[in-house]
């Protein structure tokens, strides 16, 4: 065996010895690591090794090798990306003849069972990949059908968009190493690229439960469609510090105090000039309590009105936050627009979304002092990673709302009466949305 024979990329990974390692034909027992030269393949000699083994060489002739990710590929799931070129090498090798029907084991619709049966959806998917036009594609789907036959209508329709994709590319191009305008091979841009956006939709997406679901799921696979629900909030990503000013106001803020007490004696002058003797100093609480704003598409913030209020209660912190719909990580989510009298100069503006309502709302309370006011500014409309209104998210937050006594208003001009009055007034949750419609029962 010698991988070194297999030539012809373009992508400029240059030839070099390889260490070859003995394998066997199981699933998961054979692999080539193309930055560090390693293969290792079944050794005996039959039709299943044969095939393994071209399937191995295939990934030396065309899988690339990233040192760092493309900034193009940057919002794709790199599980996705890796499961999606999996497929491409077989796809390859099915036209040019090799018998991929060979590539099972046996063991596909027992491990397919057991991992629908816990409910993993992102693994059920992955694993479509790794038997999709093989052998073992029926016992994949068998395994589907006996753990959760709910999901197997969504994962035949991720199939068929799979296939209209790499049919629509000729052989040459799915092989083509060398670099084309995006930074990555051809082949790979033509193919497992658009496969792996696909994916990625798909992973972060709830899977279906019914059949309404299913055809929810599947109208969401089209290109240019929406997302289909996840059921849950992204993760908070914070944003880079945002250029600030100072409001000079009238109202200081004490960020010590003195005590009588303390474990340094900040104010010695004291112990002459003041009955007490409070010659020690305690962090001083915060004024103006934490405002949360939801800054997507259906609010909206103005900055000077954010101005006047921080010139008026100069120790509040004010954090706006708004999701883009099915992003994973990459777009920051959640900012400070004012803290220590200082607010944003530009305060950025928001990503379409809300997707992290909850998560924001339980670090609010995290760094809350005492018992200072907790402001949301929004219009009662809670939603997922993909801007989907869902229930149980919506209980999640109405349950925050109502346990620690976080206040609702529409608009900023309304903060400063909300901290002044530190009140929750029930009677108003109508204005509020599926989160005041809940409160409201």
């Amino acid at each position: 065996m010698y991988p070194e024979l297999v030539t012809g990329r373009l992508d400029g990974l240059g030839d070099g010895r390889w260490l070859v390692q003995g394998g066997t034909t199981r699933r998961g027992q054979a692999s080539c690591n193309v930055r560090d030269r390693i293969i290792e393949i079944p050794l005996e000699d039959s039709p299943t090794a044969r095939v393994v083994r071209a399937h191995e060489l295939m990934h030396a002739r065309v899988s690339p090798y990233f040192p760092t990710l493309p900034a193009g590929l940057s919002e794709i799931d790199t599980r996705a990306l890796t499961v999606a070129d999996e497929f491409r090498v077989n796809y390859l090798l099915g036209r040019l003849g090799f018998d991929v029907a060979l590539l099972r084991d046996g063991s596909e619709r027992a491990d397919t069972k057991m991992v629908a049966e816990a409910g993993d959806w992102n693994e059920v998917v992955c694993f479509l990949l790794a038997v999709l036009g093989t052998g073992a594609e029926k016992d994949y789907l068998s395994g589907i059908r006996a753990g959760r036959k709910e999901w197997a209508a969504g994962l035949r329709a991720i199939r068929k968009e799979i296939y209209l994709i790499m049919d629509a590319v000729d052989t040459k191009t799915l092989s083509d190493t060398s670099i084309g305008d995006e930074g990555v091979p051809v082949g790979y841009e033509a193919s497992v690229v658009p496969i792996a956006r696909l994916l990625t939709r798909v992973l972060h997406s709830r899977p279906p439960r019914d059949k309404d679901d299913s055809r929810t799921f599947e109208r969401s696979l089209k290109p240019g469609a929406r997302r289909a629900p996840s059921g849950r909030f992204a993760q908070l990503h914070w944003g880079p510090p945002l250029p600030t000013k100072k409001i000079h106001s009238s109202r200081t803020i004490k960020r010590m105090r003195p005590s009588q007490t303390g474990m340094v004696m900040r104010y010695p002058s004291r112990w002459l000039v003041d009955e007490h003797r409070r010659t020690f100093a305690q962090r001083a609480p915060r004024a103006g309590g934490i405002v949360v704003i939801d800054q997507s598409g259906s609010m909206d913030i103005d900055a000077p009105t954010l101005h006047r209020l921080i010139h008026a209660a100069p120790g509040m912190l004010v954090i706006g936050y708004s999701h883009k719909p099915g992003d994973i990580g990459m777009t920051p989510n959640v900012w400070i627009l004012a803290q220590g009298g200082r607010v944003a100069i530009d305060p950025p503006a928001g990503n379409i979304g809300n997707g992290v309502d909850g998560p924001v709302l339980r670090y609010a309370l995290s760094v809350r002092r005492g018992r200072e006011p907790v402001i949301w500014v929004c219009d009662g409309q809670v939603t997922d990673s993909n801007d989907h209104p869902d229930t149980e998210l919506t209980k999640e937050v109405a349950e925050l709302v109502r346990r620690w006594g976080i206040v609702m208003v529409r608009d900023l001009d309304q903060v400063k009466n909300a901290i002044s009055r530190h009140q929750r007034a029930a009677s108003k949750y109508k204005e509020f949305g599926r989160v005041g419609a809940y409160l409201l029962k």
